[in-house]
């Protein structure tokens, strides 16, 4: 394979893309579009979210110490993209989306309703890396949309139409084609 050499870059896609809603102290909401989240720790359940320090919600998330991050689908991408391309130190961003502000069952930060899933987290340290901080935070609750559940009591977070970022562009995660551990059974069945 003949391969080109770039300088060193962030090029891990593609990337959950979620929107994280918080509010300051005096409870005004604000929501910030992010492609830097992921898992950390399964006990306790941690994630990280990754700010620009001059971004509006970096100091909301800081003085608070919470958040909430909402998972996007793909009905929800131009809000989501409307909430990154616009700050809220200018604009309602619930308001001009259209998104519906919900409560949380632990923190005091909303929840974006829509969202399929959203996940309250408890901020436990900010970790300076340069460009970002890194938000580590445990998860407190997670809220589920009913319209998912299954009647055996399972989850089908699948049905939703989750959508991912990758490269500057949103997509719909595609077709099933495989499931964890898959490759070992002795049949080879979805």
């Amino acid at each position: 394979m003949d391969k080109e050499f770039w300088k060193p870059g962030n090029m891990l896609y593609p990337l959950p893309v979620v929107m994280v809603s918080c509010a300051d102290e005096k409870h005004k909401p604000n929501i910030i579009t992010l492609a830097w989240a992921g898992t950390v720790c399964t006990n306790p359940p941690m994630v990280s979210i990754s700010i620009k320090k001059e971004r509006y919600s970096y100091d909301i998330i800081k003085n608070s110490g919470e958040f909430v991050i909402n998972l996007v689908t793909e009905d929800l991408i131009k809000s989501t993209d409307y909430c990154g391309v616009r700050s809220g130190r200018k604009v309602d961003k619930f308001k001009e989306t259209g998104l519906t502000r919900g409560k949380g069952k632990i923190v005091s930060a909303p929840l974006i309703v829509e969202s399929p899933v959203n996940i309250e987290c408890k901020l436990k340290q900010i970790i300076p890396l340069g460009s970002h901080d890194m938000f580590l935070s445990e998860v407190v609750n997670v809220a589920v949309d009913k319209q998912y559940m299954e009647k055996s009591g399972r989850f089908d977070l699948n049905r939703s139409k989750l959508a991912i970022y990758s490269h500057g562009e949103y997509y719909g995660l595609g077709k099933l084609i495989g499931t964890f551990g898959y490759s070992v059974r002795k049949k080879n069945n979805l």
